[in-house]
């Protein structure tokens, strides 16, 4: 028999975070803790309102399963009692550390996968005064980053763009719209950012709108986030994007999000990795997924004032990983 407890935790930013959809300044995340046999397993996820989902109705995800949870069931079995989603994501990742520690192993040797020293990874610039993310931009530059992920409205595009260009002028750009632009001028922005060296687009359209992007000949990788959730997205990807963004908290885990980067690329889809904004026990169950992955977004704990303990080693741009860490 497992112990099952769940409960939320608010992690204050220490700067807004903007987006197109919206400003935030906290972190609100679900997690579930499972005991079993002496040993502990943890897991968080992100509650994304934009997926209907609030910390009172993943909660209420969890609880129809705790029974179960109790009664002892594995991951497979979780994959057909809960949706994908943020409360999945979270009982998911709980079973995986649980399973390295009643195995005394790592993620990494539990996949039979070598960890990296480091893992690159994108620092976001959120929306601001065109003069404010070039500043933004410049000051990662300086401490070396040279990913950056830039993200947009509808609104100041070519100046925000110029802006940071200028100011960056070797750095590797993405952008991010979130949804936020639509068919009618896409060609055009596509590209200015082309013409200006950005090295992908992330869902300029809404999801509702992907049809848009079929036949849409495009000078720059367009990438899914809000349309790719599991495999079940992918036949309907097929020949409008050219990349995913895989989230554990869209995938409803590391379970899922394992078959869908592998069947993704086997359909010539390239992956990028992203996350919420949420702590390092977020980033840690997701970091496996880095081999193979084109772009890595995992700087949710960097915009946090605090973050759990032991929490991953982040500098500027980068990961350092550990066995103790990771585990």
């Amino acid at each position: 028999m497992r112990t099952v407890q769940v409960r939320t935790e608010r992690w204050p930013l220490h700067t807004p975070f903007v987006i197109a959809r919206g400003s935030r300044s906290e972190a609100q995340v679900v997690v579930v803790t499972l005991t079993q046999q002496g040993e502990t397993g943890s897991g968080e996820a992100t509650p994304y309102a934009r997926y209907g989902e609030s910390a009172q109705s993943v909660m209420a995800q969890i609880a129809a399963v705790e029974p179960a949870l109790r009664e002892g069931i594995g991951r497979d079995v979780l994959q057909q009692l809960l949706p994908a989603g943020a409360a999945r994501n979270a009982v998911d990742s709980a079973l995986w550390e649980l399973e390295c520690r009643l195995q005394q192993q790592d993620r990494w040797q539990l996949l039979a996968r070598q960890a990296p020293a480091e893992v690159e990874m994108a620092q976001t610039l959120s929306i601001g005064a065109p003069e404010s993310m070039a500043a933004s931009a410049l000051a990662w530059w300086e401490k070396g980053v040279r990913l950056l992920k830039v993200k947009l409205d509808a609104h100041l595009i070519t100046e925000r763009l110029v802006a940071i260009r200028t100011a960056v002028p070797e750095a590797t750009l993405i952008v991010d719209a979130n949804e936020s632009w639509h068919s009618e001028g896409l060609a055009a922005r596509c590209q200015l950012l082309a013409d200006l060296g950005v090295a992908m687009l992330e869902q300029p359209l809404p999801a509702a709108d992907d049809a848009a992007l079929a036949n849409f000949i495009h000078p720059l990788p367009i990438c899914a986030d809000e349309s790719c959730h599991t495999r079940a997205d992918l036949p309907r990807l097929q020949g409008r994007y050219d990349m995913i963004n895989i989230k554990l908290d869209k995938t409803g885990g590391l379970t899922e999000a394992l078959a869908l980067a592998e069947e993704a690329t086997g359909r010539g889809l390239a992956v990028m990795l992203g996350c919420m904004i949420c702590t390092s026990r977020a980033i840690r169950a997701a970091l496996p997924l880095v081999s193979g992955a084109r772009f890595v977004d995992f700087d949710g704990p960097t915009w946090l004032a605090g973050d759990v303990e032991p929490a991953l080693r982040f500098s500027p741009g980068r990961i350092a990983l550990s066995h103790a860490a990771e585990q």
